[in-house]
């Protein structure tokens, strides 16, 4: 696989920019800006940092006119994103006491790490078993066939797919996460593996195998929960943006344990102006910031 650069988040898209100039490729500059929803079109400032070069796939627009012209295809993503909100609203309420007793054995002084272990184990279990749920409901909503059989979603699917086809490199805006994450899937997008990448903030998180919604300050829904599977197209790195802003990172337990429950994973930090070229293997460069098994902030090491 070729370069993947996750990015912070992008107030005036100049990262980006030097970035996209910096792989020194030619061609048509793929753009995804499906998080901004509504204001999707409203590229001008992009397609100026990509030297005019920008080809926006349109996917939320694409995605909206399948849906209010297509009376089957609209009917099955409804009934699909009504038992994924179901899903999640379980979930959530399940992981809520999952977290809680999580906290309530590790303020115990006499704590057992067995019993601490297991704690935390039940939280792991129980974002494989809403992954599996949410992969379970959308191979039900694909096995009715309802997109496969509709000319305008084939017709829309076909254009996406040569577009990313011609493309030199592909860069993937943030916004909205979830309406990102939809609209890729809805359109099957995968980008070739020879294809460059640059995609920051949501962006970033859609890159990889498993998106984290998570916000500490937040009124509500402040507990970090599993949203859905991206792209892979990173593997074991769990991308938080705007990490500073949305996360109690001085709070060294509640980041010790956020952590382990992503043992396995690195828990990368894009804040404003991060850039973190991704090798050819997965592996994060060093200097990247993550967060240490102690719960305490550091950098990727160079290896020895």
């Amino acid at each position: 696989m070729t370069s993947t650069h996750l990015l912070g988040p992008q107030r005036f898209l100049t990262t980006a920019g030097a970035v996209v100039r910096g792989l020194g490729v030619d061609g048509p500059v793929a753009t995804i800006t499906a998080g901004w929803e509504e204001r999707e079109s409203d590229d001008a400032e992009l397609d100026s940092v990509m030297n005019g070069r920008s080809r926006n796939l349109r996917l939320f627009g694409r995605m909206m006119d399948v849906l209010e012209r297509d009376a089957d295809v609209a009917a099955a993503a409804l009934a699909l994103r009504d038992a994924v909100d179901d899903l999640a609203h379980l979930y959530s309420l399940r992981l809520q006491h999952a977290l809680d007793a999580v906290y309530a054995v590790r303020r115990r002084a006499d704590v057992l790490a067995a019993a601490d272990a297991d704690a935390l184990e039940a939280v792991r279990r129980l974002d494989r078993w809403y992954l599996d749920q949410v992969r379970t409901l959308y191979g039900e909503a694909y096995a009715s066939g309802a997109t496969e059989s509709s000319p305008l979603w084939a017709e829309n699917r076909a254009e996406v797919t040569e577009q990313l086809a011609s493309a030199s490199v592909l860069a993937v805006a943030g916004g909205h996460v979830g309406m990102l994450l939809r609209t890729m899937q809805f359109f099957s997008v995968r980008p070739p593996a020879e294809l460059p990448v640059v995609a920051w903030s949501a962006g970033a998180m859609a890159m990889t195998r498993m998106v984290v919604l998570f916000n500490d300050f937040a009124q509500t829904g402040a507990v970090a929960q599993v949203w859905d599977r991206g792209l892979a197209r990173v593997e074991r790195v769990i991308a938080l943006p705007h990490a500073r802003r949305r996360i109690h990172l001085d709070d060294r337990v509640r980041m010790e344990v956020f952590v382990r429950r992503f043992e396995g994973y690195a828990c990368l930090l894009l804040d404003d102006g991060a850039r973190v070229a991704v090798g050819p293997d997965g592996a994060l460069p060093p200097g990247a910031r993550v967060l240490r098994a102690d719960g305490t902030l550091g950098v990727v090491e160079a290896a020895a």
